[in-house]
Formats: structure tokens, sequence, C-alpha cells
């Protein structure tokens, strides 16, 4: 258990939140959202004492322990893999650490048995001797092979060591757990494994995402940082978002009378509850639901980015065909003789255990890059706009970011460049900044402007969730699913595949699965885990 008593957190003038007062309790999975720069990091390095409040304080239970998913990739250069885990542990690698050293002595006195003794009795008591067994089982549902539990960590990719130090956190079944961030560079199957893990975890989480499915997967609860303050609900992200939109709407309805809006509420609120009871965590976040008190919502503060694609066209029967499309990276098969139509309406998702698959097709039909064999063909009544993996080429300059924008507009009146950067939140003396200075989430709403401003009715989307903060997440989601013309997408975003893609392509060096459905039934299917299974390891 996690108490946080009248805490406060200010730099200079500027407020992150003041007068927090909570609980985190066992059993539960606590999402902590708010707006970037609201403090939800800090917020998590203030509970794990890596950063002390203005004022208050944070306790834990009485003996507990408490673990915190590391953001430094090099900080256990020296160390194996496996070690790393078990450090997670820090008690338990103490004790192992002082055992072995006593071993070791070549001079092993009747006091150094007796030590070794008690030291071998808490081992036990811990479970050590399982130790080794349960740090390799949590490598290897991360994706972690065994081959590498015992490789040294300086000499794995930086992919392969955010699984450690994930695998180094959740280590010892911690009393309290703290996550921030933690299905970043994961693949689609493990963020599945970690979500089925946090699910069944019987001790308190605290977590930072900008994955909804994740937050909506594992969380009982959602703790809002909005105007200064932390404010906490029973129920996930879902809940959240759509009880405060509809917070809103009743605000902007002011002609409302009171009860009609309280029956709205409340009728609400059952339809949640009856749609988590379908959950894993479903008795009590029914229970929570059902005793929330309507007042408690309230409309967010959060800004939206006006995203908004507009064909210019309405494509013809020919969108795109491919044929025969082969691809080696340094000798690796990525795809070969891959052979597919896009048909009207189609919202394509490309996935692949290979991340390096949808980039090269996306650059082959892009033109960016060669096949080794094959060809494609676009149909002409299609444009296509794309938003590539690596954006850096375009950010390479001294311009402004109204002169940016200018590049790639038909319009460039001052006044509807200003107008069309507000939209996607840039406003003041930020339209002067340098495209260069920008955060990778800024640069990505710029290449949403850049390719909003192109009308294409064929869109192409690599990875496009990458960098961008969940309410610039949501809006893109929500434009897509109503998007008129074809989309081609890859992404690790679970819920943006689920409620944008109607058709499934997968690519593996042994052939395609293509297939019309949805995303959860896709990863469901018995059948096609099978076929999967073949064409990956032939």
């Amino acid at each position: 258990m996690i108490t946080v008593n009248n805490l406060d957190v200010q730099f200079g003038k500027r407020v992150l939140f003041q007068d927090v007062n909570m609980k985190f309790t066992p059993g539960n999975c606590y999402g902590i959202i708010g707006a970037n720069g609201a403090g939800k990091s800090t917020f998590l390095r203030v509970i794990s004492k890596q950063l002390e409040p203005t004022r208050g304080s944070v306790t834990l239970g009485p003996g507990e322990r408490l673990s915190v998913l590391s953001q430094d990739h090099f900080a256990f250069d020296e160390y194996t893999v496996m070690d790393t885990v078990l450090q997670g542990h820090t008690t338990l690698w103490e004790i192992m650490s002082e055992k072995n050293a006593l071993y070791e002595k070549p001079d092993f006195s009747d006091a150094d048995g007796i030590r070794v003794s008690e030291l071998e009795e808490k081992f036990a008591e811990m479970e050590g001797w399982n130790a080794e067994s349960d740090a390799a089982n949590l490598l290897s549902g991360l994706g972690i092979k065994e081959d590498l539990h015992y490789s040294m960590m300086k000499d794995l990719s930086g992919k392969q060591k955010v699984r450690v130090l994930l695998a180094r956190a959740l280590f010892g079944q911690p009393d309290n757990l703290l996550l921030d961030e933690p299905t970043n560079d994961l693949d689609l199957e493990t963020v599945s494994w970690l979500e089925n893990y946090l699910s069944n975890f019987e001790h308190t989480v605290l977590v930072v995402s900008h994955d909804r499915h994740f937050l909506d997967a594992v969380c009982t609860h959602t703790v809002d940082i909005d105007f200064s303050k932390l404010t906490l609900f029973a129920g996930n992200y879902s809940f959240w978002y759509e009880s405060s939109q509809l917070a809103l709407k009743q605000l902007q309805n002011q002609n409302k009378k009171a009860e009609e809006k309280k029956k709205e509420l409340e009728e609400f609120i059952r339809r949640f509850s009856a749609n988590v009871a379908k959950s894993k965590q479903t008795t009590s976040r029914k229970k929570m639901l059902e005793k929330l008190n309507i007042e408690e919502i309230k409309p967010s503060s959060r800004r939206y980015p006006g995203i908004l694609f507009t064909p210019n066209r309405e494509p013809g029967n020919q969108i795109l065909e491919v044929k025969g499309l082969t691809k080696r990276i340094d000798g690796q098969v990525l795809f070969k003789d891959l052979n597919f139509n896009v048909e009207k309406e189609d919202k394509i998702v490309f996935i692949s255990h290979d991340p390096r698959a949808m980039t090269a097709l996306f650059q082959i039909i892009n033109g960016e890059e060669k096949p080794d064999e094959g060809s494609y063909q676009w149909g002409q009544t299609i444009t296509t706009s794309y938003l590539p993996l690596d954006n850096s080429k375009y950010f390479n300059t001294d311009f402004s970011l109204i002169d940016w924008l200018c590049q790639f507009s038909p319009d460039t009146n001052e006044v509807f460049l200003k107008g069309f950067l507000g939209r996607m939140l840039f406003s003041g003396e930020e339209l002067q900044k340098k495209v260069s200075v920008l955060s990778g989430g800024e640069k990505m709403r710029c290449m949403i402007a850049r390719m909003m401003l192109i009308d294409a009715n064929c869109i192409i989307l690599d990875t496009p969730t990458n960098h961008l903060d969940l309410e610039s997440i949501q809006a893109f989601n929500n434009t897509l699913k109503t998007f008129k013309g074809n989309l081609l997408f890859s992404s690790h975003d679970h819920e943006f595949i689920q409620t944008v893609a109607n058709r499934i392509i997968e690519l593996t060096p042994n052939g395609i699965i293509d297939k019309m459905m949805d995303y959860d039934d896709y990863i469901s299917d018995p059948a096609i885990a099978e076929l999967r299974q073949k064409l990956y390891a032939q």
C-alpha cells in the first residue's frame, strides 16, 4: 500500500500539483494520466523517493518493497542479464552476494559458517532456490530467449535492454510496482503477455502509459492530473475519457435541466458497469462504478488537436496492386513473393515479428526504396500521403514552424497557416520556434499537419502513435475511424488497430497471412496462431 499525505510539488512558481491525499491499495492498478508536462513521471519519482516533494510525505506499508522500472539503459552494462533481473529484489540479491562471497573465502572460519547458516535460512524463506527459474520465466515471457539469459547487458540491443529492465522491475512480486511507459519498444505479443501478468498481479501498481488498450486492460482506477490536482476515478482510461467528454458536452449545453443531466450520467455509469463485468478485474471495479458520485465527473482541461483528413477525390476501383515483392536486409528475408490487391474501403494494418518488414514495404510503395524482386502499381485516381517512421530529414532546417509548413501548403497566407497550426495546438511564440528544436511529439503533429494539407485519398502510416500524447493519439484514432479513403498502416497500439483496421496482412519471411477480420479475432484464432508458427519457423 502507498499512502500520500498533503503532497505538494512545485518548481519555482510553477505548481504541478498540491494537497494530494490518496491511498493506493493492494490488488489495484492505477493508471496515471495527464497532458504532457502535467507531472505524471514526476509523481512516480516522488513516490519512489527519487525526488523530494515541496511538502508532504509518501509512506509504504510496514516491511513492504517498492520496485521501479529503470529508465537508465546503461546502468547494468557490466552485469549479466540474469544478475540484472535478480538485483530487482535488493534484499535477496544482497543475501546471495554475501553468501557467495563467504563460500569463496579461502580462510572460511567458524564465524563465517554461522553467518552462512543464517543467510541460507533467510534465502530459503525467500524461496531463493527458485529465483533463477522465476527470473528466466519472466525473461522468456518478455521475449528474451534463453541463450541470452547469461549474456552481458552491454551486448544487448536497446529494445532487448528495455525488456530485461521490465523483468527486473517485476521480479520477486514486489508489494508496490511503479511502471513509467512499460510498453515502449514492446511488440504486440509481449504487451499482451504483460497485460495478462498485471491483470493477475495481487499487489499495488501505478502505471504511466500512452497505450490506451494497455490502460484499459490492466487498470482498475484512473488518476487524472489536471488543474494542478490529482483526481481518482474508479474505472479505466476509456471510462475516464468518455465520462469527461460527456461532462464537457453537458457543460456546453447550459439549457439542459439538472435532472436530465443526472439521468444521462447515471445511465452512462450503468452502461459502463455492465461492460466492466466482462473484464478481468470484474467484481471490485463494477462495485466502485456503481458507488461513483456523479458529481465527481468533471470536464477535462485537455486540448485535443483538430485532425481531419479530407480526400480530394473518391478513389477508383484500382487502388494498389503488388506483385511478387521481395526484400532482404543484410541477407535476411523480410518478405518474399508478396502479392496482394488493395480494394476500395480497405483499411489494412501490416504486422510482423520484424518491424523492419513494414518500414521496408512502405518505403518501396512510396518510391523511397527498390525491391529486390517484384513490382507495384498505384491506380490512376490515387493520391498518397506518407508518414514515415523516421521523419528527421524533414526537420534538418532552421525554418520557423510557419515557414516550414508553408513549403507544403497550397495557401501560403500567414493567417491561414497560423489557423492551421492552431488546430494542431501551436500558437503564440511557438509559431516562431525553429523546427529543428521541436520535441518528438511536436514534430509528429507537424508531420500530421503536412499530411492534412495533401488531401490524399490513400494514407500510409508507419507506427503513427510514436511520440504522441494520449490526446493526440485519441484525436488521430477518431478521425481515421471515419476516413473515407484507403489506409495502409503499422502500429504497436492495440486500440488503434482494433478500432481502425478492417483487414490484416501479416508479413513473414515465408509468406503472408491476409484476413478480412478485426484484430482481436485475429490474435485469438487458434488456426491462425498455428499458421503463424509454421510461417515463422520455416
